[in-house]
């Protein structure tokens, strides 16, 4: 099931001929209030959807710089549960922007498919990806998810052949996550004419929007891939900000960066000069 703001922020993206940017942020990181301002921030300045990570003990997805955002989020005491307490703050302010939690299946697992569902679902997330959890192990979930009308988002890769692609599109929900390159997150940038007939293909099995993510960090970068997505996927660029964090300037210089990032992304894909 499409959660209904995932399903109303494309149509409105398709509508106005945009393609979506959608943010990433490590929950937690460098700090709850900073992670907190870092969300509005992107909201601020373009971000149509925000992927909020929930930091795990072994993120193997993830390159070097999401692994130590994770560790500075794990430091800090934060939990999925803090995660979702972070999203629920941030819906208090927002109810339009969807919030895809992204994580790993453990803590998941360990709060119950069930609760975790009804947890996510109060706090204001509108879908989830697990990037360990195979959609042949993912019926739990799924199930779950359906009951509160969340999606359930995955992953597709260039490797990804007509027939794996119709196992991963059947329950898939909300967008398909492509990741641009093989390797994990940070890593460099894919070349869009490389990868167009895998997104092609997503699109065309699925019938859901596809956004490119992994080794987009600028606006040029972005731009491109634009050319060929529904939606771009933007992270390690801004969680990189986080990791400078000053204590004595209370985490505002990195909201400022991450927001005129945002902004400059958003910009660079409405064809606007920046």
């Amino acid at each position: 099931m499409t959660s209904a703001r995932i399903d109303a922020r494309f149509k409105q993206v398709a509508a106005s001929g945009r393609t979506a940017l959608v943010t990433y942020l490590m929950g937690g990181d460098p700090d709850l209030e900073t992670s907190f301002d870092m969300l509005c921030a992107l909201r601020d300045n373009g971000a149509d959807i925000i992927e909020l990570g929930a930091p795990f003990t072994d993120p193997m997805a993830d390159g070097p710089s999401i692994q130590e955002a994770a560790l500075r989020a794990l430091a800090n005491d934060v939990t999925l549960k803090v995660v979702l307490d972070l999203a629920r703050r941030f819906r208090l302010e927002d109810d339009t922007t969807p919030l895809v939690l992204m994580g790993y299946a453990n803590p998941i697992h360990h709060m119950g498919y069930a609760n975790f569902a009804v947890e996510a679902a109060q706090a204001g997330i509108d879908g989830a990806i697990v990037v360990d959890l195979p959609p042949e192990e993912d019926g739990g979930l799924r199930a779950a998810f359906d009951a509160h009308g969340l999606s359930v988002i995955r992953l597709a890769t260039p490797t990804t052949n007509e027939a794996r692609m119709s196992v991963i599109a059947d329950g898939a929900s909300g967008f398909i996550y492509y990741v641009a390159v093989a390797g994990v997150t940070g890593a460099g940038a894919a070349v869009p004419a490389d990868i167009k007939p895998g997104v092609d293909m997503a699109r065309r099995i699925s019938g859901l929007p596809v956004c490119v993510g992994f080794g987009i960090r600028n606006g040029a970068q972005a731009v491109a891939m634009a050319e060929i997505a529904d939606g771009v996927v933007v992270g390690s660029a801004f969680v990189d900000y986080a990791k400078d964090s000053d204590v004595n300037d209370t985490g505002q210089t990195v909201v400022k960066n991450v927001g005129e990032l945002a902004g400059d992304l958003r910009a660079a894909l409405d064809g606007d000069s920046v």
